[in-house]
């Protein structure tokens, strides 16, 4: 490591940092992973994952934290001192979300005041820190009585009650955890149980999934750079839902496979995994997004061409081409993925959802002309609205003659230990 890169990551305050990050998602409506990779930079290894359990933390249990800041403050800190309400936010949740001694905890938290250049402010969030350490019993007790214990947005509270009438709190519950980690284990390089054997053998347990032979769950995460061989490609992180997309569209070696909205690459690579001598195309309209494709296909040392491309201009990028098999993985409101990316409850409107599933109706008609006949589309979210899944593929198949539902649509809703929140119909062309 050179001197440069040493004097970055040691003249921090990971507090501060944590503070930054929830304010550029919160006030700026930038997503929580991006400003991840933002910030992580500017730190060491060893405090990457501590930075991830904070940020990530604070966006799961938001109104609980706000609850108790407004409770603790006749007036919340706004305007040029906004960052200074974030800090709070990233104090009291290590208070009662993590295992930091309290002391470490007021001594990092009030230091994070000084990286924003607010030393007038340290007595003020000192106060706060004090005063939840004396009350967090009964302010919790207030937050439970006060009736938002879902800790999700009212609008997507009720749209999951009226879509999912039993299954709602369940769903509510996972979102609201930690989330399992899923890998896929490349069959080209390991069968799975060989590499649980690896696994083993680094003192990291697993358990395989039933139905999936590719799937295995980390009894406890860890970082990739731990996984054995994953440099070399022989697993990929990836939840269990979303291993399905590429066993449903069934690839063939010799065929033309699109795949469409395909950043950042883990249904690309499992495709060619599958059929490695199918020619794929991967398709996606986020130049920065397209990076990861390729550096997902290079890691696994697998081809396809990777273009940048409007899912509703296929006539811009797909040179007349037709194909045997297409995976639209459709832009979504990620409704089943929030245990993932807990940002989504704050960064996502009611009124998006409409306007996606606009969206999705529109790509869905415009790249059906390019699928060969006979061939077999599937049809993809990490939603668990039926506004953007049941509902559209009903629309769909009443309107395109041609199209018919191979089997029936599925479902999967996020589980504790399960996967997330993903939605399948397979398609085939008349």
């Amino acid at each position: 490591m050179t001197s440069q890169t040493t004097s970055r990551t040691t003249s921090y305050n990971l507090r501060a940092l944590c503070a930054q990050i929830i304010f550029d998602v919160i006030e700026k409506g930038n997503s929580l992973s991006t400003a991840m990779i933002t910030y992580s930079k500017q730190v060491a290894d060893k405090d990457r994952a501590l930075m991830q359990e904070i940020s990530f933390g604070v966006m799961r249990v938001l109104p609980e934290l706000e609850f108790y800041v407004q409770s603790l403050m006749d007036k919340v800190f706004t305007g040029k001192n906004r960052q200074i309400h974030y800090v709070l936010l990233v104090g009291i949740y290590q208070i009662v979300y993590t295992r930091i001694p309290h002391h470490a905890v007021a001594s990092e938290t009030v230091n994070a005041v000084l990286s924003f250049k607010k030393p007038q402010l340290k007595g003020v969030v000192n106060g706060v820190l004090r005063s939840f350490l004396r009350q967090q019993t009964p302010l919790k007790t207030q937050f439970e009585q006060q009736g938002n214990i879902q800790l999700h947005p009212n609008w997507f509270v009720k749209r999951i009650k009226e879509a999912y009438p039993q299954n709602w709190p369940m769903i509510i519950d996972a979102n609201n955890q930690r989330p399992p980690m899923w890998l896929r284990v490349n069959q080209q390089h390991h069968t799975t149980e060989q590499y649980r054997h690896l696994l083993h053998q680094n003192s990291i347990e697993s358990i395989s999934d039933q139905n999936l032979t590719s799937a295995i769950c980390l009894v406890d995460p860890v970082p990739v750079n731990k996984l054995p061989e994953f440099e070399q490609g022989s697993v990929t992180v990836q939840d269990l839902s979303a291993q399905y997309a590429a066993y449903l569209l069934a690839p063939q070696n010799g065929e033309t496979i699109l795949d469409l909205c395909a950043a950042p690459g883990g249904k690309t690579t499992h495709i060619l995994e599958i059929a490695p001598q199918a020619a794929v195309l991967a398709v996606d309209i986020d130049p920065q997004r397209v990076k990861r494709i390729n550096e997902n296909l290079s890691r696994l040392r697998l081809h396809a061409t990777v273009k940048v491309g409007d899912g509703t201009k296929p006539e811009e990028w797909c040179d007349g081409q037709q194909f045997d098999r297409i995976l639209l993985d459709a832009p979504c409101s990620a409704t089943g993925v929030i245990r993932r990316h807990p940002d989504i409850k704050w960064l996502r409107r009611d009124s998006d959802i409409d306007e996606l599933a606009k969206l999705q109706y529109q790509i869905l008609n415009q790249i059906w002309p390019y699928l060969k006949p006979n061939g077999i589309l599937v049809y993809a979210t990490c939603s668990i609205l039926p506004n953007e899944n049941t509902a559209q593929i009903s629309r769909f198949l009443l309107h395109q003659t041609d199209a018919k539902l191979i089997g029936d649509t599925m479902q999967f809703l996020p589980t504790e230990k399960g996967g997330d929140g993903f939605f399948y119909a397979k398609l085939q062309k008349n």
